[in-house]
């Protein structure tokens, strides 16, 4: 296994949809593996193949559901996803907030849905499927959202968009060739090992 660098917004692959994957070889159980290291290594909780870079349907996540009270790790190629109607007004900063390994050491707030069922595959063409409400379900549109070319500060409220927008000239998140190496560059969150973006 080996650990990718993750790039930033502006990289062009984080702003296309992603490719469907048509081959379930060895080639692709060893990406899946080295996206879950990646994603151990970043403090995060969920990893799209395009934020190291590659085009495909494809994203890891490692996490715990609160609601349902358990850890969850997997992943989830050319996945569905179906959620329930986002809630109307305003999303509250405290409670309804994201972060991305892709935006560095920016967090803005987002309504999202309260409930999604999501089903696809894994490495080995096996199906696989979730329904998960809460925190996890905004795990699962962040990183189905990657896999459309859609990064979650393009979803923002006029509020935070204009924020997003004064944010993104200041980090200079503008332009192609960025990105940062988890477990060599400073962990552009600051976290701990007990806290995590997606």
């Amino acid at each position: 296994m080996s650990i990718h660098p993750i790039v930033v917004y502006g990289e062009p692959v984080l702003h296309r949809r992603a490719e469907r994957v048509t081959e379930f070889d060895d080639e692709l159980r060893t990406l899946v593996a080295d996206m879950y290291e990646t994603l151990a290594v970043s403090n995060g909780v969920g990893l799209a193949a395009p934020q190291i870079g590659v085009g495909k349907q494809i994203f890891v996540y490692d996490a715990d559901d609160e609601d349902a009270r358990v850890r969850r790790r997997g992943v989830f190629i050319n996945p569905v996803l179906v959620g329930s109607k986002v809630p109307e007004g305003r999303p509250d900063p405290e409670t309804e907030s994201e972060g991305c390994l892709s935006v560095p050491a920016l967090d803005f707030p987002l309504k999202r849905s309260q409930k999604v069922t999501i089903t696809g595959v894994d490495e080995n063409g096996e199906t696989v499927s979730l329904a998960v409400t809460g925190w996890f379900a905004r795990i699962m549109q962040h990183e189905y959202d990657h896999l459309q070319g859609t990064l979650y500060v393009d979803r923002l409220q006029d509020k935070w968009k204009r924020r997003w927008k004064r944010a993104q000239k200041a980090e200079g998140y503008d332009v192609p060739g960025q990105s940062w190496m988890p477990g060599v560059d400073p962990d552009p969150f600051g976290h701990d090992l007990d806290t995590a973006e997606d």
